[in-house]
């Protein structure tokens, strides 16, 4: 295949950054979008350009650390003939027609400033979930699985809302910028167990603060994040916030009866 990319090209936060044209030849549908780019960092190096910098880990679709832009779509995979939940890692050339022009970009909001190219800052995540997304108790060992009884369907919305990867497709989604739906399911999936009754109250006012005071914008419910979300974290799980964020206004921290 020959591809036409266009792919955003920054040095550093400072600077401003522009889209680059190139062709690449000899692109295989069986390549991942990730080992397109490495052909086309490989080619770029023989010739003494800069390679272009992007975030990858796993190649596995499990970390997110893969995210980019393409034409127009986080990680791409709803923006292809047949659609598919998928991060960029797994989006293989397949997915588009020879002759293609594909525009690559970072993951854009104010909470993500560019480091290099395609590569963001995303320390906002991780501020969010130091904030309150975790259990402080030290448990020991895992219990057995039947020690603590969990209504089923408690248990599979805690297991859903704990499949988020944090990669911030939602956030690069979203009109505002909101990091609402990646806020939410590390909220919920603590919010349905019993280990995470005892910090429910305080964890949701911490969080959600954290989140705005990152920088992230507000959620007005267009439903964008989901739609691009790798692991399906659905929309509701916001609402599961919203309920634990009012009702924490009448409750102290830590006092969930």
């Amino acid at each position: 295949m020959k591809i036409n990319l266009r792919i955003w090209r920054q040095r550093n936060t400072q600077e401003q950054g522009r889209l680059v044209e190139y062709t690449l030849d000899g692109v295989s549908g069986d390549m991942s979008f990730l080992e397109m780019l490495d052909l086309l960092n490989e080619q770029l190096t023989e010739r003494g350009e800069d390679p272009v910098a992007f975030d990858s880990d796993c190649r596995e679709g499990i970390c997110g650390q893969c995210g980019v832009v393409i034409n127009g779509v986080p990680h791409g995979g709803q923006g292809v003939a047949q659609p598919v939940r998928t991060t960029t890692c797994q989006l293989h050339m397949r997915s588009f027609a020879d002759g293609s022009t594909i525009t690559i970009e970072p993951w854009k909001a104010a909470a993500f400033p560019v480091l290099r190219d395609l590569v963001v800052d995303r320390t906002a995540l991780d501020n969010v979930i130091a904030a309150g997304g975790y259990i402080s108790v030290n448990t020991g060992a895992a219990p057995d699985a039947h020690a603590v009884q969990i209504n089923k369907k408690r248990s599979d919305r805690s297991f859903d809302a704990a499949t988020c990867i944090g990669c911030g497709a939602c956030v690069a989604a979203c009109p505002n910028g909101s990091s609402m739906l990646f806020t939410s399911a590390k909220i919920t999936h603590l919010a349905m167990l019993p280990q995470g009754q005892p910090e429910r109250v305080r964890r949701v006012k911490a969080m959600v603060a954290q989140q705005d005071a990152e920088g992230f914008g507000g959620c007005t419910n267009i439903g964008e994040c989901a739609s691009v979300c790798p692991k399906g974290i659905p929309l509701e799980s916001i609402s599961q916030l919203n309920r634990d964020l009012i009702a924490s206004l009448f409750k102290h921290d830590g006092k969930d009866d």
